[in-house]
C-alpha cells in the first residue's frame, strides 16, 4: 500500500467588509447597442435618444466605464448581415475590448431567433453578458437562454406580422393607383409638399436629349459620353454615365406619365432580398399618374427601335450582330444578296488605299453564305 497523502488545509484570511477599495477594483467596461428601423423624424428621435439614455445610464455606475455606444440608424433587425454597427460591436467583443452589452429589447439585438441566439452563445463563450432591459434578461443567469429563445420566437414571429401588414399596405395603395417613387434617383422629376410628383424642367431636357440622340441613331454609349463632355450629372449627381443608366431611361414608363407598380417584390422578410416579379405576385398598371415628360409617340418609337437594334442579324447565316453608329451608313445599309449589314472597312487596292463599305457576311465567311463581290 503506497504512502497516505499529507493535505494541508490553508484557511481563508477573515476579513471585515470588502478590504478592496471601490475605486481600486478594475471597472466594467459596458457597451450599448441601439437600432431604430425607419428613416421617419419619429423614429430619428428614438435613436437620439437610445443613444442618450445609454451614455448617461453607463457613466452614471461608478463600477463601469463606457465602452462604445454602437448604433444602427435606419436599419432592419431581421437580417445582422447589414447591421455595420452590430457587427462592429461583436468584433470588439471578441478581441476582448468589452466586458458587457445592455440593449433595450431582444427586437432591437435581432428579430430573427437564430441570429440571437448564435451571437448570445458566443458570447458567453466569451463570459459577456448581454442584459435586455426591456424584459429583464441576463443572458449569463440560468434561465437566461431558454427565455431569450421563447421571447427571440415572440419578436421573429412580431417581424413577420408586421411585414405582412406593410405588404398588405402597399397591397392596397397600388389596388388604389397611389405611386410612389425615389425621386432622389429619378431624373426629370422632383416631389411637392403633396409628395406628388413635379417635372424639373432642366433635368426634363436632358431626358428628352437622350430620347431624340436615340432615335437619331446614336449608340447608347455615344450618348453617354456626350453628356459626360458637356458636364451633365446623372440623377446621382455622378459625372459618369453608364449605357445600363441610359437603356433604363429610355425603357422608363414613368416618363410617359404612367407608372408600373411592383415591378419587384421581396422574397421573405428575413433575407429581405428582392428579387424582378415575372408574374409572380400581381402588378398594377396606372395610366396618367403624373405629368409626362416624353410623348407617347416618341416613346414607342424608341422601344421599336430597341427591339430593331437588338434583333440585328446576318442575313442567311443567322448571326447576330451589335449595333453600331459610328457612321451615317452603320446598321443601315444591308446586303441585297444575303440580308446582312455592310461594314466600313480600308481597301487595298495595288497600293491604293481606300474606305469602302463591303457584306459582313462576305467578309468573316469568305463567300459561305454570301457570293456578293463587293
Amino acid at each position: 500500500m503506497g504512502n497516505l497523502k499529507n493535505i494541508t488545509v490553508i484557511p481563508a484570511r477573515a476579513r471585515v467588509g470588502n478590504t478592496v477599495k471601490a475605486e481600486d477594483r478594475p471597472k466594467l467596461r459596458v457597451a450599448a447597442y441601439c437600432r431604430v428601423s425607419t428613416d421617419s423624424d419619429e423614429q430619428a428621435t428614438s435613436y437620439e435618444a437610445q443613444v442618450e439614455h445609454y451614455t448617461n445610464y453607463i457613466k452614471g455606475n461608478s463600477e463601469w466605464e463606457l465602452a462604445g455606444i454602437y448604433a444602427d440608424d435606419g436599419i432592419t433587425g431581421t437580417n445582422t448581415k447589414k447591421r455595420d454597427e452590430f457587427n462592429r460591436m461583436i468584433e470588439d467583443c471578441m478581441e476582448g475590448k468589452i466586458d458587457m452589452v445592455i440593449t433595450k429589447s431582444i427586437s432591437r439585438f435581432a428579430r430573427n431567433t437564430l441570429d440571437c441566439l448564435k451571437y448570445i452563445r458566443q458570447l458567453k463563450d466569451k463570459n459577456i453578458p448581454v442584459f435586455f432591459e426591456k424584459e429583464n434578461i441576463n443572458s449569463m443567469d440560468s434561465k437566461g437562454e431558454i427565455m431569450l429563445t421563447i421571447m427571440a420566437s415572440l419578436a421573429q414571429q412580431e417581424s413577420q406580422s408586421l411585414s405582412q401588414n406593410v405588404k398588405l399596405g402597399f397591397q392596397f395603395r397600388y389596388q388604389q393607383g397611389e405611386v410612389q417613387v425615389n425621386h432622389n434617383r429619378f431624373l426629370g422629376y422632383t416631389k411637392d409638399e403633396n409628395r406628388r410628383l413635379v417635372i424639373v424642367p432642366e433635368e426634363a431636357e436632358v431626358v428628352k436629349r437622350i430620347y431624340r440622340e436615340y432615335l437619331e441613331g446614336a449608340s447608347l454609349l455615344q450618348i453617354a459620353r456626350g453628356l459626360e463632355a458637356d458636364g451633365i450629372l446623372t440623377a446621382a449627381n455622378k459625372r459618369k454615365w453608364r449605357p445600363e443608366t441610359l437603356k433604363k431611361i429610355l425603357q422608363n414608363e414613368k416618363y410617359i406619365g404612367d407608372a408600373l407598380l411592383q415591378k419587384t417584390y421581396t422574397v421573405d422578410f428575413l433575407s429581405k432580398k428582392r428579387v424582378v416579379n415575372n408574374g409572380i405576385v400581381p402588378q398594377y398598371y396606372v395610366e396618367n399618374s403624373h405629368e409626362p415628360i416624353i410623348t407617347r409617340e416618341i416613346f414607342m418609337q424608341v422601344q421599336e427601335e430597341m427591339v430593331r437594334r437588338a434583333n440585328l442579324q446576318a442575313g442567311k447565316s443567322g448571326k447576330r450582330r451589335i449595333y453600331s453608329s459610328k457612321y451615317a451608313l452603320s446598321s443601315i445599309v444591308y446586303c441585297g444578296e444575303c440580308g446582312d449589314i455592310y461594314r466600313r472597312v480600308h481597301w487595298n487596292n495595288r497600293g491604293k488605299k481606300s474606305i469602302v463599305w463591303r457584306c459582313v457576311s462576305r467578309l468573316e465567311n469568305t463567300g459561305l453564305f454570301c457570293t456578293a463581290s463587293t
